[in-house]
């Protein structure tokens, strides 16, 4: 009962993550992107070319309409290879981003100056719009989520290869910005195309690697190492390995606790510490990956043994 109800507040704070994620994301497009005709890739950047083409004609494609009908058929492929539950968020981001584009497209469209930097200001624009895209995508995909398009094929290919997500966002979306230019017969919205990329994919690929990022501690309690060892198992939910080890200048055998965790619980477990044992040496280091139960999954293939000539 207590793990249905842990679960069921865990699948709420996730969702209400996706949320903060998606809003950032649609601020991005709406007050940021769209205005100043910059365009990033994917999906989003797609339908946005197809707003942009078509605005003032009779066959107008609103950004939001193209975007939900390209993620629908994305998703039926999605579907078996990753699974209901990265489906079911991603849908939930899909749904929301294309109400979110829609309020946020009515609410630039309301106001009597739309450019919120200033006109001319299309280098800004596409700074900050490419922060908070690269912001909502990293904590949508922290989350178990995304807002789909190419963020679903990053996914797909993220699950069987150790490839960043924003490598793989850059990679697929370079093309779709370089489309620009049938649109507008303007490089200089391509550069700006290209520039929000980079920083987005930076910015999406710094959160994910902040979050993510693991420690590994080293624990010495000459008398209580074993209530510190229980608080970690029981309260921390991490394992714990004890270390035989000697204090050369004392002589005397003590035990070693060492910990990995992720950065995020640090804070938790330090504080645990020392109100078990404020006496306590804890030695601190940050690591780059850590793979195994309760941490990263390792993606690569393992190679094949050649087999040997007799």
């Amino acid at each position: 009962m207590n793990l249905t109800r842990q679960q069921l507040f865990s699948d709420i704070r996730q969702y209400i993550a996706l949320f903060f994620g998606l809003i950032c994301y649609a601020v991005g497009w709406t007050a940021f992107m769209l205005p100043y005709g910059v365009t990033l890739g994917g999906v989003t950047g797609i339908a946005a070319l197809l707003d942009f083409a078509t605005e003032g004609s009779s066959f107008h494609i609103p950004i939001q309409l193209t975007y939900f009908v390209l993620n629908s058929i994305l998703l039926i492929f999605a579907l078996r290879i990753l699974g209901w539950k990265f489906c079911t968020k991603t849908i939930f981001g899909v749904v929301m981003l294309t109400l979110l584009l829609q309020i946020g497209k009515d609410i630039m469209g309301g106001l009597e100056n739309p450019f919120l930097l200033g006109e001319g200001e299309n280098f800004m624009s596409c700074v900050l719009g490419a922060c908070l895209c690269g912001l909502g995508l990293g904590i949508c995909f922290v989350n178990g989520g995304s807002t789909g398009g190419t963020d679903i094929i990053a996914a797909i290919i993220n699950k069987y290869r150790d490839i960043s997500f924003g490598t793989m966002v850059m990679l697929s979306d370079l093309v779709i910005i370089a489309c620009n230019y049938l649109v507008f017969h303007d490089i200089r919205r391509v550069l700006f195309g290209y520039v929000a990329l980079f920083i987005m994919s930076v910015v999406l690929d710094y959160y994910i690697n902040t979050t993510r990022q693991s420690v590994q501690l080293f624990i010495i309690s000459h008398n209580k190492h074993e209530e510190i060892a229980e608080f970690i198992t029981q309260q921390g939910h991490r394992g714990v390995t004890v270390l035989n080890a000697m204090g050369w200048y004392s002589k005397n055998e003590h035990d070693v606790l060492f910990v990995l965790a992720r950065k995020r619980e640090s804070s938790y477990l330090l504080s645990g510490i020392k109100q078990i044992d404020p006496e306590a040496f804890v030695s601190m280091a940050y690591v780059k990956g850590v793979y195994g139960n309760g941490f990263d999954r390792i993606k690569a293939k393992a190679k094949e043994k050649k087999s040997e000539k007799a």
